[in-house]
């Protein structure tokens, strides 16, 4: 699977595949065979961080 490098880009891929497929960040990665923690670390660099109740990263 080819996701974005870049962590802008990788942000508003993820939060579209949160809102539109996946019911949580575990079951996106499982599906998507993605390291969560490589993906929250990547994203923590631009100050985003999921958030469980609302199901994206802000």
């Amino acid at each position: 699977m080819n996701i974005p490098n870049d962590p802008i880009m990788l942000l508003s891929y993820i939060n579209t595949q949160l809102r539109d497929f996946y019911p949580s960040l575990d079951a996106l990665c499982k599906d998507l065979n993605l390291e969560q923690k490589n993906l929250t670390d990547k994203l923590a660099s631009i100050d985003c961080h999921y958030n469980k109740e609302q199901n994206q990263f802000r």
